[in-house]
């Protein structure tokens, strides 16, 4: 069964590119190469990068390329085993102990084998991703955002990642018969130690140049206008140079060229620049800072720019 799924991973680079863009996404050769040896070599993909520029959409366009389950755990502060990985269902295990006592059941070893069974146990997103669904091969599993979570997890996860295996006191330890597709994701908001680092294949993932960009605006956004792909484009590359609070990502880049062909938009103007910024910017003293003289300047370069050049 594991050999039948592994002949289904890309044989090389470039059916690797060919699968990713099957399901729309656009990657580089290196972004291509990085999850080609990962899949290879089944070691985590470790991708970071800032927000908004597909780093989850990996794991997504992974797991319906290949047909596997996505499982995914988005990491916050606080985030904990019972969580992340199990815990007990402990209404129905005091339902147990109720029908047991109902039934004369003095043994207490019977009863606790009962109440720590696998009927009782809960399965959180690591022990989901160490158990795949009958027929489907191992899951893709996504960690999204680990930067958000505390190193004392992370430090748990070292375990998982490793040998793929977690231990339960009451069950003993449970070890995957394939290690799942791991994707781990970090917006970098704090360093990830680098005992998780050496465990993975690292790739940065950089916003995209104007022309790969444009080519993701086209695929996503088929009914927006050449002319008009052309100018958000060339505005959200000028965007990024002005070290705003937050750049848009190519997430946003795609919202704006989505509402815009909603509003039946063939060029942008300052009007509708002042009234759509919301779809691309999320701060407001960034919208503020564009919504003026800023704003208007950098459209009339763009303008000149797409009319000298075309």
């Amino acid at each position: 069964m594991t050999n039948d799924f592994a002949s289904r991973l890309p044989g090389s680079i470039e059916e690797t590119a060919a699968l990713l863009a099957g399901q729309d996404y656009l990657a580089s050769r290196a972004l291509s190469t990085v999850v080609f040896l990962s899949l290879k070599m089944k070691r985590p993909l470790f991708l970071e990068g800032e927000a908004g520029v597909g780093k989850t959409e990996i794991a997504k366009v992974l797991s319906r390329a290949l047909g596997r389950d996505l499982i995914r755990l988005q990491c916050y502060e606080g985030l904990d085993v019972s969580s992340a990985v199990y815990e007990w269902n402990y209404p129905a295990q005091m339902l147990e102990i109720r029908l047991s006592e109902a039934a004369g059941e003095t043994s207490r070893e019977r009863i606790e084998g009962g109440l720590f069974s696998e009927r009782h146990l809960i399965r959180r997103p690591v022990l989901q991703a160490l158990s795949p669904s009958i027929g489907k091969g191992p899951p893709v599993f996504l960690i999204d955002e680990l930067d958000r979570a505390d190193e004392a997890f992370e430090a748990f996860l070292l375990e998982v990642l490793s040998d793929f295996q977690v231990t339960i006191p009451e069950l003993g330890t449970i070890k995957a018969e394939a290690p799942p597709i791991v994707v781990i994701t970090t917006n970098r908001t704090r360093e990830v130690h680098d005992a998780l680092k050496r465990r993975c294949l690292y790739h940065w993932v950089d916003y995209p140049d104007a022309r790969t960009e444009l080519a993701i605006v086209r695929t996503k956004v088929p009914g927006c206008r050449e002319r008009l792909s052309q100018e958000i484009v060339a505005y959200v590359q000028g965007l990024r140079k002005l070290d705003l609070f937050k750049n848009p990502g190519v997430a946003e880049t795609i919202d704006w060229a989505t509402a815009l062909t909603e509003l039946d938009r063939v060029a942008l103007d300052p009007e509708t620049l002042s009234d759509t910024l919301g779809s691309l910017l999320k701060y407001q003293d960034d919208i503020a800072r564009i919504a003026g003289s800023e704003g208007a300047k950098l459209l009339s370069e763009v303008k000149a720019s797409l009319a000298a050049g075309g």
